[in-house]
């Protein structure tokens, strides 16, 4: 039922996204078409007004699904429209019906865009394969697929309270491969065969700090008024922990569309190593700071220990693997050690030094016992995992009535054993290394696009330290497979030498 909080919670939310649109838009210019900026925004704020006015999912796909299929075919980058609307909304799902079965499968608005946006770009790219920028299939892929297959063929049942296992099935076998294909190698595949220019990649960059922008905004409103905008969203539409509002330090830890204030943190920390290498060709310094500044202030409204630490560690991994790494990192720390001791001296200070797990608190005892009971049942089952682990973890169950693996190697390991954790961790290591090394090579010839693939490498590092302190799960499985994507597109576009003109003698240009 539509109330007069909803109106309210619309009101806000608009208020603040208009105002950091209009305050992006000089910005957001500089990487992004003017049509594309218009129908994004647009887009954005019809989806946004549909969502706060709907009384279930459903009646906002009927909206969306056919928006996003226009708006993808206008979109000269729809991987930046997808960047954009991948959390317009939170993640709530519902069930599809299907006759003979408990439901087709679960669909969300990552899900409607997978189909809307992904799935037409997917197929145009591979009618027009002879015109377009050469992806070939290669090491990322299989890394990718290998794992995929795992998942398929590894079972783990979900974790209930009774200790009811329900039962695989051919039918679910075939679900979790068509899911797996849908959510995750669609995403990757069409980023890294796509986005293959350095037009579309700072797109797609700006776009999702751009976002970011927006919800950092209304995370520092939450936070400050101790009011979440979109949980009466995901009430509504049938999310039955909706209401619940996380705290940390008396505090209440902002989530804004996020669904989560650590998928929060984690979009927040991405954009921040995206913004490193963007503020570079923003003559603002204004402009440069104050990005700066609302994404930290998203940060610290977020409160997740995880993605402050992992922003930390973005920022100094991009003065560490970019030129005169010395010089940089030496200016970096002085240029945090300077502004943590001007934030020490306001009455957050305190109340963030808490927040790190080294200052002022004890290390969590929960995670402790949870990494010390898990990497013993790994041990146990090395090869392929103990897909059934509640029973000898029952003592583990939080308030919640879940065991909460708060450590995505951990829970790769546990559920498809040391095999999988190698094939996942090696394929996105594989992803770094070659961005890496492609960056050190356009050192010289290129800088701009060198600081683009820093930028990149500082990103992913970030984020494989913030998912090991939470679950793979919501924004933070997205952004792993769209950093993924994005660096094997940067290699690919560094090996084809497209920073380069085209020769006199060669063939048509590419189109960027």
């Amino acid at each position: 039922m539509i109330t007069l909080d909803s109106f309210k919670e619309l009101i806000v939310v608009l208020a603040i996204a208009a105002t950091i649109f209009h305050l992006a838009k000089p910005v957001a210019l500089q990487f992004m078409g003017a049509e594309d900026f218009a129908r994004r925004r647009l887009l954005w704020f019809a989806l946004t007004i549909v969502a706060f006015m709907v009384t279930s999912l459903w009646l906002f796909a009927l909206a969306a699904v056919p928006l996003y299929l226009w708006a993808g075919r206008k979109d000269s980058n729809p991987v930046a429209l997808y960047l954009l609307m991948m959390q317009v909304v939170p993640a709530v799902w519902v069930d599809i019906p299907f006759l003979g079965n408990n439901g087709l499968f679960p669909l969300d608005n990552y899900r409607m865009l997978a189909l809307a946006v992904l799935l037409p770009v997917a197929i145009r790219y591979r009618r027009n394969s002879g015109d377009a920028v050469p992806g070939t299939f290669g090491a990322m892929d299989v890394l990718l697929l290998i794992f995929g297959a795992l998942q398929v063929a590894l079972y783990t049942p979900p974790d209930l309270r009774s200790h009811l296992v329900i039962p695989d099935s051919p039918t679910n076998a075939l679900r979790r491969a068509f899911l797996f294909l849908l959510d995750v190698y669609l995403l990757y595949f069409v980023l890294s065969r796509t986005c293959q220019s350095r037009r579309k990649m700072q797109d797609a960059m700006a776009t999702l700090c751009l976002a970011c922008a927006v919800m950092a905004a209304i995370a520092i409103f939450e936070h400050a008024r101790g009011w979440l905008l979109y949980v009466g969203i995901a009430s509504r539409w049938g999310d039955p922990t909706a209401g619940f509002y996380l705290l940390r330090a008396g505090a209440v830890r902002a989530q804004a569309s996020a669904g989560h204030s650590i998928s929060l943190g984690c979009l927040l920390a991405v954009a921040f190593g995206f913004w490193l290498y963007l503020q570079s060709q923003v003559r603002s310094a204004m402009r440069r700071i104050g990005a700066v500044l609302l994404l930290w202030g998203g940060l610290f409204a977020a409160f997740s220990r995880g993605a402050l630490l992992g922003a930390a560690a973005v920022y100094f991994a991009f003065m560490a693997a970019g030129p005169r790494a010395l010089s940089r990192l030496a200016r970096g720390a002085f240029v945090a050690l300077a502004l943590g001791g001007l934030l020490a001296l306001t009455p957050i200070g305190e109340r963030v030094l808490d927040e790190l797990p080294t200052a002022g608190q004890a290390a969590d005892p929960y995670r402790e016992r949870l990494a010390e009971r898990g990497w013993q049942l790994v041990f146990a089952h090395p090869y392929f995992g103990d897909q059934f682990p509640w029973p000898e973890m029952e003592d583990l169950r939080q308030g919640e009535g879940i065991i909460d693996i708060v450590n995505t190697y951990l829970g790769t390991a546990l559920s498809y054993g040391l095999v999988g954790l190698f094939v996942f961790v090696s394929f996105m290591l594989l992803a770094t290394t070659r961005t890496y090394s492609r960056s050190r090579e356009l050192a010289v010839a290129d800088p701009d696009l060198a600081l683009l693939g820093t930028s990149l490498v500082a990103s992913i590092l970030g984020l494989l330290l913030m998912i090991s302190t939470s679950s793979f799960i919501l924004a933070c499985q997205k952004m792993f497979y769209v950093l993924a994507g994005l660096a094997t597109a940067y290699a690919q576009l560094a090996s084809a030498r497209l920073h380069e003109p085209v020769a006199p003698t060669a063939v048509a240009p590419l189109r960027e």
